[in-house]
């Protein structure tokens, strides 16, 4: 149980008491709960729409506005995992939009300051979410469940896009955050995530379709993505797995939004 709670604490900020042995190989070993992790992450997103939906409007009698609603459902987003994912994807577009060289790239990613590339790519990123949670949100009138299921399986589906990364690229820096997590996992641990993505889509029945629409595409998207990165940089780093997660929660919220 050590890794999964390894990997709960790293990837999110549930409050929860338990003292985890921050070992490389606890990192490694905690890949294979990735979409377990993202279920939870998941369940919290969509009870929140439900109390939006159905708590506030049926209890007590508040109906909250789209726009608001949506802004609230993302924030909660955001606050479960610390934002931690929004980090490397501002670092990685700083890099990759650089136009320099792979070392330089590499030095840029790993500076802590934000600069327009990344600050200008996470507006458009939050800018995006928002409005794919407001036109789900809309669709409520009609579908009450709908929204509820994408914020489900956004972060399920985010996560196993994190670890096409980590087990089948290769990592880019001799040292680095993310380094344990791709030395000390492999396609085993890709194979159970997949599973835990299809159990979690058979738990979503009602909405299968669009939760398979969403694994296949996001799948590929990440993929190619993910080996666009590698011919740039000589692999990934954990920037690059923030980065490709945030990209691919997005997507399966348009892919909902549009399906």
């Amino acid at each position: 149980m050590n890794s999964f709670f390894t990997g709960l604490l790293f990837l999110t900020r549930i409050p929860i008491k338990y003292n985890a042995s921050w070992t490389e190989q606890a990192c490694g070993s905690s890949v294979k709960y990735f979409a377990v992790i993202g279920a939870i992450l998941g369940i919290i997103n969509s009870l929140g729409a439900f109390i939006l939906l159905t708590v506030f409007p049926h209890i007590f009698n508040i109906n909250i506005p789209v726009l608001l609603g949506s802004f609230f459902l993302l924030t909660l987003n955001i606050i479960s995992t610390g934002a931690i994912h929004c980090d490397g994807y501002t670092d990685t577009m700083d890099g990759l939009l650089s136009g320099r060289k792979k070392e330089r790239m590499l030095e840029i990613m790993k500076d802590s300051r934000v600069g327009a590339h990344g600050t200008t790519s996470l507006i458009m990123l939050l800018l995006g979410k928002y409005s794919a949670i407001a036109a789900l949100y809309t669709y409520t009138a009609t579908d009450p469940f709908i929204l509820c299921s994408a914020l489900f399986l956004m972060p399920v589906i985010g996560r196993l896009s994190m670890v096409i990364g980590i087990t089948l690229f290769p990592y880019a820096r001799k040292e680095g955050l993310g380094k344990a997590f791709s030395l000390y996992s492999n396609k085993n641990s890709l194979y159970i995530v997949l599973s835990s993505v299809i159990i979690c889509l058979i738990i979503n029945y009602p909405y299968f379709w669009q939760g398979l629409y969403s694994l296949i595409l996001v799948s590929i998207f990440a993929f190619i993505f993910c080996r666009y990165v590698t011919g740039k940089l000589g692999g990934l780093t954990g920037d690059v797995y923030g980065a490709t997660t945030e990209i691919s929660e997005l997507f399966v919220l348009i892919i909902y939004a549009v399906f």
